[in-house]
């Protein structure tokens, strides 16, 4: 059995991870420590095998004030955390980066593209994810997870604009998009298996195909019984948009198509995001 410690408390996906590992409680002990308010000391992680850390600042509008929040936590503490729990024995630390760490809303992700941040939480990601990387060591596996948007039932963020306009707009646009997305049951597996198999290095985890902005508008609002008409008309329009949220919504963002997950058909996973 492995012990497996989610550092990070009221985390969507850590909690949505704990869930998953419950499945399987003759495989796995897994506890959840916030770290709120906390100086990490390896007392906190003796006899842990796993370290999931999901700590960080995300879903906040970054202003000039809240600025250095970013770097406190989702830097600052993040590297205190991984510090400790090397210093605890503790064989392999995960860590929930991000995509932001290119600093693209458009365009396609290699393992050997440069990242270059463009906002707090970008840089403070990816130096998060620097520090510890020199850490690493044959008794200190690090597995650095830079996921996609994350959907599914319960979740925040992008994916919620999109619910919007499948549930309220009568038209949309029939845009042939492409973006690198992941169910929340897939990141699941994907993290149950780089524990199972003691993964090291870098990973972008994802679902096995690339999703469509119009494709998956279209499905939530059949979840909903919702009647939707798509449209080529303004399609001229959205090449040439320079509004942000336009291109974050109907712009290509893509990783290359490694380290996929079809544990959850696309069409299920739709299914199971809206469901009751």
């Amino acid at each position: 059995m492995k012990k497996v410690l989610i550092a990070g408390a009221n985390s969507y996906i850590g909690g949505s991870f704990k869930a998953y590992l419950d499945q399987f409680p003759d495989k796995y002990k897994t506890d959840v420590l916030s770290m709120r308010s906390v100086v990490p000391t390896q007392d906190f992680f003796v006899s842990y095998d796993v370290v999931f850390c999901v700590v960080g600042i995300a879903h906040i509008k970054e202003t000039n004030q809240n600025r250095r929040l970013y770097f406190e936590v989702n830097r600052d503490l993040v590297v205190a955390i991984a510090k400790a729990a090397k210093k605890a024995g503790v064989k392999q630390f995960i860590l929930l980066s991000s995509m932001s760490v290119y600093g693209l809303t458009v365009g396609h992700i290699k393992k050997d593209t440069v990242p270059n941040p463009s906002t707090a939480y970008g840089k403070s990601k990816l130096q998060a994810d620097e520090e510890i990387k020199k850490m690493e060591n044959e008794n200190f596996i690090f597995t650095c997870l830079r996921p996609p948007l994350v959907y599914g039932k319960g979740c925040r963020g992008n994916y919620q604009i999109l619910k919007t306009f499948a549930l309220k707009s009568p038209i949309f646009p029939n845009y042939g998009n492409q973006r690198s997305m992941i169910y929340i049951g897939n990141l699941c597996e994907f993290v149950k298996c780089c524990i199972d198999f003691e993964r090291r290095g870098l990973f972008f985890p994802q679902n096995k195909a690339y999703v469509n902005t119009a494709k998956m508008v279209e499905l939530v609002a059949k979840e909903h019984g919702v009647r939707i008409r798509f449209t080529k008309a303004f399609n001229w329009a959205l090449k040439i948009a320079t509004v942000n949220i336009i291109k974050k919504v109907f712009g290509d963002l893509t990783y290359e198509l490694v380290d996929t997950v079809d544990k959850y058909e696309f069409n299920v996973t739709i299914r199971l995001t809206e469901g009751e």
